[in-house]
Parts: structure tokens; sequence; C-alpha cells
């Protein structure tokens, strides 16, 4: 890269730039996407900057509440919600909002109703916000065709009917990725401009990796495929290199990661949570949908994971995503216990 150049770069891909070249190519585009994802960017700029100075805002800490999933929720988890639920409310372009961090779905007023659903992690890693490592925000959007009072079945649809998904990581730098449903894009965050530039094009998944991603502290309660692959991960009878272990503990980051590098992000069923840990509708699918659109597979140890068909809206199940190679060799183990559907 030449970064003397890359320094007096005048011509520069927002991210606003981007989407409203992808919204040219519909002639039939109302724009209403592209103010949809400004507000979502919006939310992922405010959110960044309070991560930024938490300590020094007294941001860390336990806000002293618990979500619905019986966690208990950091300031800034609390503080994150409320930003996007009004940025995505004030964009005039959402009928249904699910949260993380809220028991029920939000229905919009009609007022302020428009043609998406929306569900998201507002601040996924949250556990990791004391200790400094990335976390992030993962959100996934559905479209609603029809003019009718909405209800649950527009968002407990399949994530192969998603019409975006992404996720946006502060960590040492923030960046933003998105998929529109043709291939996957990076935008990492200028602090002096304040703007998201495009700076991943095109992002491709490597077909094999030499990363596995896992927690191994539930290795004594995995089914007999999942253990079988990590044995060979570790103990591999080819000839070919041990893979390495990477695990950071906030799907982002290791998502991220598996994205560029290659290689594996499971967080399978296990004796303790036989369905699994992710939440199905804004963990699992929008993550899904990434490392599909970027040439990886997603799995969940029965079937394909965005054909999923979610019964609740917290949902959960297990997951296997990344390097399509890698996948095969998983969905292999599975196919030969007979638990694949």
């Amino acid at each position: 890269m030449d970064h003397a150049a890359d320094a007096h770069r005048t011509d520069l891909m927002t991210i606003t730039r981007f989407v409203l070249n992808e919204q040219s190519k519909y002639p039939e585009s109302r724009g209403d996407f592209t103010i949809l994802l400004s507000h979502i960017v919006l939310g992922c700029k405010f959110v960044c900057s309070s991560v930024n100075k938490a300590g020094l805002a007294k941001l860390i800490g336990l806000a002293g509440e618990t979500n619905i999933q019986g966690e208990e929720q950091k300031k800034l988890d609390v503080l994150s919600n409320e930003v996007f639920i009004k940025a995505l409310v004030s964009s005039g372009r959402t009928r249904i909002l699910v949260s993380e961090e809220d028991e029920n779905a939000i229905f919009v007023e009609p007022s302020k109703r428009g043609r998406y659903c929306v569900v998201f992690d507002p601040l996924d890693g949250s556990s990791n916000i004391d200790c400094g490592v990335s976390i992030g925000t993962i959100f996934g959007i559905y479209m609603v065709k029809d003019d009718h009072e909405p209800t649950l079945d527009d968002v407990l649809q399949p994530g192969k009917q998603m019409v975006a998904a992404g996720y946006c990581m502060y960590g040492s730098s923030c960046t933003l990725v998105l998929s529109t449903g043709n291939g996957v894009n990076g935008f990492t965050l200028d602090p002096s401009l304040g703007e998201f530039i495009l700076t991943h094009p095109d992002i491709k998944i490597p077909e094999k990796g030499k990363i596995y991603s896992v927690n191994e502290g539930n290795a004594k309660n995995w089914d007999g495929p999942t253990a079988k692959y990590v044995e060979k991960c570790k103990f591999p009878k080819d000839g070919s290199s041990a893979k390495s272990l990477r695990y950071i503990g906030s799907m982002v980051a290791d998502v991220h990661r598996t994205l560029l590098y290659g290689g594996t992000f499971m967080y399978p069923a296990d004796k303790k949570s036989p369905n699994g840990k992710l939440r199905v509708l804004y963990e699992v699918f929008p993550m899904s949908f990434l490392i599909e659109k970027a040439g990886g597979q997603a799995f969940t140890g029965k079937q394909r994971a965005l054909d999923l068909v979610p019964t609740k809206i917290h949902e959960r199940s297990p997951v296997f995503l990344g390097s399509y190679d890698e996948i095969e060799e998983i969905k292999a183990l599975y196919a030969a216990e007979g638990q694949m559907e």
C-alpha cells in the first residue's frame, strides 16, 4: 500500500456515496433504504464516541438491571439501546424493531412507520467493556412489502429473507462491515472527517483457514462432531500443520477476524445449552448473511443457518460459520452421525 499517496487521496468513497451508487442501480428505488442506513450509521458513530470515552464518562460498570436474557446490563448497553431505537424510529422508515435488550418487539407508531424491520444487538460483547476488548453492534434488515398492520410474523422470517445485514466493531479503529445482498464491503471511520470511508472493498473469505475459534472451556459438554473437528484442528492426521486457536469472546471481533483471515467460528450446542447460546435473529442471521455473501458458509449442525425459521424473537441456535471448505468438513462430520436434516 502506498501510504504517502493514500494520505493525499481526495476521491473518497464514503459509505453514503457508496449506498447512493448502489441505489442508482435500481430506478424504482425511493431512497428509503439509504435514509434508514444513514440513521444506523449515525447510531454507530454515537456509540463509537461513547465507547471511546466510557471510562472518562463513567459509562462502564453495571446499570443495575438485567435484560431479557438474564444478563446484567452495563450502562453502555442501556445507552446504546436507547440511541439505536431513537435513531431508527426517527428515520421514519421502520415498522418493527427487535433489540437484544428488550423483552418485546417495538412496533413503531403509524405516523413514523416505514417499510423496514430492523433486528439488532446494540452492544455485542459487552462483558468485555471493562477490559477494553473490541465490542460491536450487529444489525439485520427485513423489508415488508405489503401495507398491513405489522405483526411479529414480519420479523420471524428465515435469515435468507433479509435485504441487508452488517456490524460495526469498536476497536483500535471503528469498522463498519455491510452487505446489501451484493458482496460485502468494509468501511473505517475517519475521526478527522467523521465519515466512514471504504477501506475493504468486496471482501472475500478465504476458502480454507488456519484458525479455529471456539470456547474450549465447554469441550466436555460438546457433541461428537464438534469434538472430532476440534481434535482434527489440533492434531491433523494428514501431515498438515495444526490450526491456531483464537477466541476473543466478542462475536463481532471473532467473526471479523474469520471474515478477513478465514477459518471457523463456532458456538455449538452442548449439554448445558442444547439450543446453543447465540440469538438467531440479531446474531446468527446477520453474521451468517455476511459470511455467505463473502463466499463462506453458515451451518447450525442440522441445516443451513439462513434457512432457520424462528418462532420467538429471542430464540437461540448453535452456529458454525466461516470458510467454505472448513464448514464442508463440519457438515460431513454431522452427516456421518446422521444429524443433518
